[in-house]
């Protein structure tokens, strides 16, 4: 390969990279209170903390105009999470070791139109929307807190 191939193909060598060099993702759903920080870092966001019957709700909206929502249980763990915005936040950031299975979902779904949706034992997660209006949720069943429903999930 010469060396004008070489300056040709090096944009797509770092289209290709790029993904791999990123920072890894700080476990929100799933993960203790502490990554609600790590959020609202990545995602450049002030906190705004509200105390419920049963749990906190961490608000924040992103530099792009989503808000975002996560939900945190009395031990300190984030049980629920859920965005809403003309753009769809950093899914990997939010859902952490859940993400996986969420992209898997939109794989499987062959040109299915409509909201994408996991309703298993163990992850519930809907997320819907058309460009510039974007939605979802996603909670561990398990980790809801006593007394907590959830339909308090928005």
């Amino acid at each position: 390969m010469n060396w004008i191939s070489s300056i040709r193909t090096f944009p797509l060598s770092l289209t290709l990279l790029a993904p791999m060099l990123a920072l890894p993702a700080m476990a929100a759903l799933g993960g203790d209170v502490a990554s609600v920080q790590k959020d609202a870092a990545q995602f450049r966001a002030e906190i705004r903390s509200t105390q419920k019957s049963g749990y906190a709700v961490h608000e924040m909206q992103t530099s792009g105009g989503t808000l975002v929502r996560e939900y945190v249980s009395p031990a300190g763990k984030v049980f629920a999470v859920a965005w809403q915005g003309p753009f769809i936040p950093d899914l990997q950031q939010l859902l952490g070791p859940s993400y996986e299975r969420f992209i898997a979902a939109g794989k499987n779904r062959h040109g299915v139109r409509g909201p994408l949706g996991i309703n298993e034992s163990d992850l519930v997660l809907v997320s819907a929307g058309h460009m510039r209006s974007y939605t979802g949720k996603a909670y561990i069943p398990q980790m809801l807190p006593e007394g907590v429903h959830a339909d308090a999930i928005q």
